[in-house]
């Protein structure tokens, strides 16, 4: 089986994840630590921790296939319902928490987590110290500086520059590792400006992607419909996309974009934006239905294991 490296965050990475662990066990998940809403935000104001959420979602998506992963991810994704404090929070960012408010080592407390849960594959941060993001965007009034993740995910307007705060955050080695041991490496879907190319903002990061000898998969979002309904695409086109990332991937050779087909409406542009990333585009189906703001893991593991194969 292909060893591969899952790149992203949030919803998007959870369901790049189920859809990979259909086609291989050697599988890395590296995470976005920059969250700053929800339950996630308000550990991360009480206490000087990782985010949890966007973790605690890939390990939840990783768990064992039988009773006891499926029990143990019903688990650490259920969210409290209450009048007091613990309203909001979900049990796996409690747990992951008091490991880490505990003192344990990040990734000790995750590997420990994966064991618990019997994960297939680990689950990594993308940096050894938690994030902020900040954007600038071009709207009707003006230049605006957005900060915080959940901030920039959902900034009306054309976003200009990204960067991570801070600047030069120390890497994990757990996770260089993993991108220079793989065959494979996927990044994206999800949030693009505050899940996928704040991957590419790590400098250590980002040299082991542009040193690595694996072949790279690009899944782009949905189409700017969805925007309404939650799905974070400020403005952007699928061309704009793909430009923002090879502005912040210099050197990074991408092998194959695939883009669901309700997507493309310049196939020609489309292809054009790919290319100067050395990419050939796929277009499939992979939306959950007509107007969903989701990607279908099977579909998904239908058309990367298709890729996988090549």
């Amino acid at each position: 089986m292909s060893k591969v490296v899952a790149l992203g965050g949030g919803h998007g990475l959870a369901a790049t994840l189920t859809a990979l662990r259909q086609i291989t066990n050697q599988l890395t998940a590296i995470v976005t630590v920059a969250d700053n809403g929800g339950s996630s935000g308000r550990l991360r104001e009480e206490f000087p921790i990782f985010p949890p959420g966007d973790l605690r979602m890939a390990l939840a998506a990783l768990c064992a296939d039988d009773e006891w992963g499926r029990t143990w991810a019903e688990i650490m994704q259920h969210r409290f319902v209450s009048e007091g404090d613990l309203n909001g929070h979900a049990m796996g960012n409690l747990l992951l928490a008091s490991m880490w408010n505990a003192g344990d080592d990040p990734v000790v407390a995750l590997d420990r987590v994966g064991q618990l849960l019997k994960v297939i594959g680990r689950v990594l941060p993308m940096a050894s110290v938690a994030l902020d993001i900040e954007g600038t965007f071009n709207t009707s009034t003006g230049r605006i500086v957005v900060r915080g993740q959940k901030e920039v995910a959902t900034a009306k307007g054309h976003i200009q520059s990204l960067r991570i705060i801070p600047e030069d955050p120390p890497a994990r080695s757990e996770a260089l590792d993993a991108i220079s041991d793989a065959e494979w490496i996927t990044m994206g879907p999800g949030s693009w400006f505050s899940s996928v190319i704040p991957h590419l903002l790590v400098p250590a990061q980002l040299q082991a992607l542009q040193s690595s000898a694996a072949r790279k998969i690009l899944i782009l979002n949905l189409d700017a419909s969805t925007q309404s309904q939650g799905e974070e695409f400020a403005g952007s086109t699928p061309e704009e996309h793909l430009e923002f990332f090879h502005r912040y991937a210099p050197g990074v050779t991408v092998d194959y974009c695939l883009v669901d087909q309700s997507v493309v409406r310049d196939q020609e542009a489309l292809e054009l934006a790919a290319s100067t990333l050395g990419g050939e585009i796929v277009v499939a189906d992979i939306r959950k239905a007509p107007g969903s703001i989701h990607h279908d893991a099977q579909k998904l593991a239908l058309h990367l294991g298709h890729i996988l194969a090549r």
